[in-house]
Parts: structure tokens; sequence; C-alpha cells
């Protein structure tokens, strides 16, 4: 098991400037860090990547789809293109920073709605989009975790059975799945259960607090999920994802209004903590 921190309680686009704080997460004992990438500069990317290294850190990426042009469930073959190339491109960056996991909802864009659920059509879409992808992914030696998301935000995946249902579809190594913890505690009727039940198509976990805020604080049953995934074998990135206001516009992309935390400093220490005593008290 590693343990992550998503940069993204900080900033969503990781600069120079943001890089003493690989330092500070190696010191406080994380294994790596989790790197947005919603562009594809890849020489950026590979600056960024050294300056993990060079911490002793390890990365996983975090991605998102922008907007129609690169829609994946779109009726518009051309956007459906645009999906692929910009996947495939978010992959390079990837590579570019050694990472193993590409996750995120990566099958619409976010915040857009039809007024109903997915369609068969929809869903014959995103297979095609994302074993297109899968193919690109695996020469890289990425792999591939598609996240579900609540109800207010995508409409496509809000569940980790419809994800899991939606990668055993696609049918390829590269692709499986996220479960985070937030998402599951809005939507899923058995929080755990539903982890158990999809153990072979997990491929990463965000670790996230019922208000965004310090994980090992809120209702999410932390136990019980460390219990779920460490006695079934996981054995992979457990990364925060946690929200501050400290960048006004990603606190308006986030949602957040109000401090969810005393500070970024308690989300990485005690988060960490609680991560760690979670894991070892469930062996």
């Amino acid at each position: 098991m590693k343990i992550g921190m998503n940069m993204l309680l900080w900033t969503p686009s990781v600069t120079e400037e943001y890089f003493p704080h690989f330092d500070t997460l190696k010191q406080i004992g994380y294994d790596g860090v989790e790197i947005p990438v919603f562009d594809t500069d890849v020489t950026h990317y590979k600056t960024v990547g050294k300056a993990i290294k060079d911490a002793g850190l390890a990365c996983s990426v975090v991605s998102i789809i922008p907007d129609e042009a690169q829609n994946p469930i779109s009726p518009n073959a051309e956007h459906r293109q645009g999906a692929i190339d910009y996947l495939c491109q978010i992959i390079d960056c990837c590579e570019a920073m050694d990472a193993d996991v590409l996750c995120g909802p990566l099958y619409q864009p976010l915040g857009t709605f039809t007024g109903a659920g997915p369609t068969d059509e929809e869903k014959e879409h995103a297979v095609e989009v994302h074993r297109q992808v899968c193919v690109h992914a695996q020469n890289a030696g990425v792999e591939i975790a598609i996240e579900s998301l609540n109800r207010f935000e995508c409409y496509f995946l809000n569940t980790l059975d419809h994800a899991a249902a939606h990668a055993r579809r696609v049918g390829h190594p590269a692709l499986g799945v996220m479960y985070d913890t937030f998402h599951g505690n809005l939507e899923e009727k058995e929080p755990v259960g539903c982890i158990t039940r999809n153990l072979d198509m997990i491929k990463h976990i965000h670790i996230s607090a019922s208000d965004r805020g310090t994980p090992g604080k809120g209702h999410v049953p932390w136990a019980e999920t460390f219990a779920a995934l460490r006695q079934g074998g996981y054995d992979r990135w457990l990364t925060i994802e946690a929200f501050g206001r400290s960048m006004p516009a990603l606190a308006a992309t986030t949602k957040v209004w109000r401090d969810l935390s005393v500070s970024p400093q308690e989300v990485c220490e005690v988060g960490f903590s609680t991560i760690k005593n979670g894991w070892d008290a469930a062996a």
C-alpha cells in the first residue's frame, strides 16, 4: 500500500513554487503525490516529474474531460475522436512523470446533464473510446482508474457498480475503477459492500472526508473501509483528496464556501495518520 496526497489541496496547476511541498510530504511519510493534469504540456510535466523523483516520491495523475469537444459519450464522432486524442495526450504527460495511474471521471464533462440517465448509445461510445485509449495507456505503462461521481456532478457513472460494469464492458487490462470515499458517502447504499464486490476492478482509491476536509473527521466508515480493502488484498494507492479556499478559482469549482479543515498542514498530518493507523489496525 502507498499513501499519496493530491496536490489539488494547494493548486490545480503544479509549478515550481509548489515543489517544496514534495519535501514536506516526504518528511511526513508520504510515498507520493497526485498531480492534477488539465493541459498537455509534456515538457512541463517532465520538469514536475524530476522534482517529484528528486524528493524521493512516486506519483499518480488525476484529470477530467474539459469540454464537449473532447466528450467520449458525444453523439458527434469528431468530439469522440477529440476525447481519444486528448486522453492520449494526458497519458503522455503521465509517462513524462513516470506516473503509474491516471484517475478521474474520464467519460464526460463535469456539470453537463441531459435530464436523463446514460443511454445505451452513450455507453457504447464510452466503451469504444476507452478501448482505444487503453492501448496507448498500456504501451506507456499507465493504468486508468475511472471514477464514479455523485449525481450533482455527472450523470454517466454515479456508483462504483456503474463504473465497474463499464470497465468490464471495455474489457482491457489497463482499465479499472477508482473508489472515492466522498462520492461513496453520497451515492452508495453500501459504502463498504460496494468495495468488497468490486475489488477485482479497483485500481485506485481516493481517501476523502464526507465534507472534503480532513480525513479522519466526518462520518466516512474509515475502519470498515480500510478493513475491506486490506483484507481483500488491495495493495495500491490510498491518496488523500481534500479541498480548501486558498485558491479562489479552485474553491469555486469544488464548491468550497467555508473552511473545511484547520489548515493544509492538518489535512496532511492527520490524514496521513488516519490512513497509516487505520491500515495497520485492519491487518
